[in-house]
């Protein structure tokens, strides 16, 4: 038997697969995990297999295809007036979460202290502990999770390192306003901490809403990383295709983890993505999409007896069951799946401390007819 020490103790399967895995076993409809039942566009799918037809399949540089960096920089700077250098100031990565997971590793070290905001998404907190950080979560409460930026400026300590923000939220659906971003700035002026802003559902917002990316304001912009997805925006979360944002002198620093993480990213999907970006109005097509399954699974859902908590962006919709049952989110969430064949997420499993508020997320990333099927089965609660 061999001995060892794990860096990660408490860390066990991500309630995204034990949900998943439950979902198949009972053949229940799966509305926990984040991805799409539908298909990407066939001309991006053959953009793809164009590129290696046409022999794009060895290493794309480390730093990713500078096409499409300059298409990277010329959409932020489109959207937020903000320019980034292509060469020095934009990464593609292997997906959102490397990108997180590399920014952290970039620069947190044993001590270093970072504040989060729970609920949160499952790979901040495990990243900050295996690399010796201390989690510092301030605890946002259902049903509008605001962040009262007062409280958050006492867990502010002389080792406190990083921010993590997240906008539109995941889980929740809610994004953050100028006063917030004006909070923030505030918070973190004359000091050297940094911002990891987590921006992969940018362009899935709704109600005419601003997103207010760090992008737009040069006091943030100068100490962060912005991470973004092309998994959201192109409905093919399964290529794990990302980038993140950063000054030259942050990105410099990204890039020397990065190189020894992954390397470089499929250069096919590279190659292909670049294309199909420069013939398509996905930026401008993608918010008015999700709000109609927004809005029509809302719909859905108000003949169900849950309780709709506001959703502003992403494509997740929360919801409380407090006036159905009193059971813990978590069995309430799998008796979902065994007995009425629908399956969630609990959010509680986004909090360090479990906090059961009695909500459960729904992805409507799903064929209409999906979500018709779903709201069917949950009518009979």
């Amino acid at each position: 038997m061999i001995n060892f020490n794990s860096k990660l103790p408490t860390v066990g399967t991500t309630i995204f697969s034990v949900m998943s895995k439950l979902a198949a076993d009972h053949q229940a409809i799966n509305l926990s995990q984040g991805f799409p039942d539908y298909a990407a566009d066939e001309k991006l799918t053959s953009a793809i297999s164009q590129a290696m037809k046409d022999g794009f399949n060895q290493y794309a540089p480390m730093p990713g295809l500078l096409a499409l960096r300059a298409l990277i920089a010329e959409k932020i700077e489109t959207f937020y007036g903000a320019k980034y250098h292509p060469e020095t100031e934009v990464t593609v990565t292997a997906g959102g979460t490397q990108a997180i997971f590399t920014a952290i590793n970039t620069f947190i070290t044993s001590g270093d202290e970072v504040i989060i905001f729970e609920p949160a998404y499952d790979c901040y907190a495990p990243t900050i502990k295996l690399l010796g950080g201390l989690v510092k979560p301030f605890e946002l409460q259902a049903p509008d999770y605001k962040i009262d930026w007062e409280m958050v400026k006492k867990l502010f300590t002389a080792n406190t390192k990083m921010i993590i923000i997240n906008s539109p939220h995941n889980p929740t659906g809610s994004i953050l306003r100028k006063e917030d971003i004006d909070a923030l700035i505030k918070l973190t002026k004359d000091t050297d901490i940094l911002i990891l802003s987590d921006e992969v559902y940018e362009h899935i917002i709704f109600d005419g809403e601003q997103h207010q990316s760090v992008a737009l304001y040069p006091e943030l912009a100068e100490r962060s990383f912005i991470v973004a997805s092309f998994g959201k925006l192109l409905h093919t979360t399964g290529w794990k295709m990302g980038y993140c944002l950063a000054p030259a002198k942050l990105m410099a620093e990204f890039r020397k983890v990065h190189q020894f993480n992954v390397f470089s990213v499929n250069t096919p999907m590279q190659v292909g993505i670049a294309n199909y970006l420069k013939s398509t109005n996905i930026y401008k097509e993608i918010p008015v999409f999700f709000q109609q399954k927004r809005d029509h699974f809302q719909q859905l859902l108000n003949e169900t007896k849950f309780e709709l908590l506001p959703c502003k962006g992403s494509y997740f919709q929360c919801v409380s069951f407090n006036n159905i049952s009193d059971e813990k989110d978590t069995d309430f969430a799998k008796r979902l799946v065994t007995e009425f064949g629908v399956a969630s997420i609990p959010v509680s499993a986004f909090y360090t401390k479990n906090i059961d508020h009695k909500v459960l997320r729904f992805c409507f990333a799903k064929e209409d007819s999906t979500l018709e099927k779903a709201v069917e089965k949950l009518i009979k609660l």
